[in-house]
């Protein structure tokens, strides 16, 4: 077995990368902890790439080697775990929760097949729409994929035998797994808690002193994100398609799984107004002054009081208090960085080579690189941990807007999910499915990248200027 595949490999080419870094010469101009740190953050951030651990253990390792190393004092390291966005993402995960339990996400997917599952275009149309609606209150795209969609997926692979062990997947599985995949990382784009690493995004955004709102990225990201999820289960349907094109059966099993569910429950009720009223106060919460992570308070304590949600269920999702630990000490790494100055120092190194050259083409330029870099990456925070302070440095040390700067790079953060069977959490959940093969997988993903950037780069930079973001 190779040194990188074994976990005591992978640890010790970590420790070396963060070792070299440490101990090579200081630049110019440079805080020396603020170096030192940097040499712990990249270590973390390799350590996400390669995982010999869990996020959350790696988190905790660099958590104890800034302490023990006296570059952070513990209360400072500590601090991240009280910043508001960690909890505003906690919250939204144990929301999401009530989604699953009471059946409401479930009977929003049989509502959208009863209504357009006429063919197998329609039924891609319908698992597309059911991941839109719940992308706002969702950040978790696991719990979405793996909660919501996949299931309903399954079921209409089953009824018409399109299954990998019958080898029949191409029969209408491997186009909807497809659809899935690829329209899940724009509903990720489209709303700053649609994804966990969005809010992560406005933090680091925030640093910079460029404040982003829920409402100011949902605008933008609305006429590129609508016009993405109607072209590419289109695209996919003309070069990917299912071998069957009608499925008149599937709105009358829709409809009796509806019948099967009766009159929605009470928790779904009280789920649904939770839902609508999260969506509304997020986007009116400037205009109120309320603040977001308050507003998911607010959610996440009715369902409590209702019992649409109890402890038991809050306590049971892990994958929210692991997003908690990694999240905290990542930002808090991330923000020392920045304020020690070695951000903005990165920035204008860069920015100094590149003097002269116009912002446009070099935001395009810088860009392209951040999605298709993601190939390398494992994970979609530590690509953002890793690039996006400081490729957005970069682009607005040129002259770029700030504004329409942090958005653009926070919907590419989410765009290039799209990419491989490794790209994000939905990645591996739907390639384990098995319904399509490794290398169809990849061609697919950058063919629909050829189609997907240009809309957000063209169409969106004409919906960005008459919202006056440039």
């Amino acid at each position: 077995m190779s040194l990188l595949k074994t976990k005591m490999g992978k640890m010790l080419i970590i420790l070396l990368i963060g070792a070299g870094i440490w101990i090579s010469p200081i630049p110019q101009g440079v805080n020396p902890i603020a170096w030192h740190l940097m040499a712990v953050f990249a270590a973390t951030v390799i350590g996400l790439i390669l995982s010999p651990y869990p996020l959350g253990a790696m988190a905790v390792f660099s958590l104890t080697v800034v302490v023990a190393t006296g570059l952070l004092d513990m209360k400072a390291v500590l601090a991240g775990f009280a910043d508001p966005t960690i909890w505003m993402i906690a919250c939204a995960f144990f929301i999401s929760r009530g989604f699953i339990k009471t059946g409401f996400g479930r009977r929003v997917g049989y509502l959208f097949i009863s209504k357009l599952g006429h063919s197998s275009l329609g039924l891609a149309y319908g698992l597309v729409l059911t991941d839109l609606i719940f992308a706002p209150a969702m950040p978790s795209t696991s719990a979405r994929c793996g909660g919501i969609i996949t299931p309903l997926f399954r079921s209409i692979s089953e009824a018409y035998e399109s299954t990998p062990e019958r080898g029949t997947e191409r029969k209408i599985g491997a186009f909807l797994v497809q659809c899935i995949f690829q329209c899940n990382a724009i509903t990720c784009a489209m709303f700053l808690t649609s994804m966990a690493g969005n809010p992560m995004v406005g933090k680091l955004a925030g640093e910079m002193g460029i404040h982003i709102t829920w409402t100011s990225w949902a605008v933008a990201a609305i006429v590129p994100g609508l016009i993405s999820l109607v072209v590419i289960p289109l695209l996919l349907y003309r070069f990917y398609p299912p071998e069957l094109k009608k499925t008149p059966e599937m709105r009358v099993m829709a409809i009796e799984k509806l019948r099967e569910m009766g009159r929605m429950s009470r928790n779904e009720w009280i789920v649904l107004a939770v839902f609508i009223g999260l969506v509304t106060l997020w986007v009116c919460g400037a205009a109120l002054n309320i603040d977001a992570t308050m507003v998911a308070f607010i959610g996440l304590a009715i369902l409590l009081l209702t019992g649409a949600l109890t402890w038991e269920d809050v306590i049971s999702e892990k994958e929210a208090w692991h997003t908690v630990i990694w999240f905290a000490v990542l930002l808090t790494l991330a923000s020392q960085l920045n304020k020690l100055g070695f951000i903005a120092w990165f920035g204008s190194l860069i920015a100094g080579s590149v003097q002269g050259m116009n912002w446009v083409p070099m935001l395009g330029i810088l860009l392209l690189a951040y999605y298709y870099s993601h190939y390398m990456m494992a994970s979609a925070i530590a690509h953002i941990s890793a690039m996006y302070a400081i490729f957005v440095s970069i682009a607005i040390a040129a002259g770029a807007p700030p504004m329409l700067t942090v958005l653009v790079f926070g919907m590419f953060s989410n765009l290039y999910m799209a990419t491989t069977h490794y790209s994000g959490g939905p990645a591996p959940i739907l390639f384990g499915c098995n319904f399509i093969p490794l290398a169809t997988w990849w061609k697919i993903g950058f063919m629909v990248s050829l189609v997907v950037i240009p809309i957000w780069l063209f169409i969106g930079s004409a919906w960005w200027k008459v919202l006056g973001f440039w």
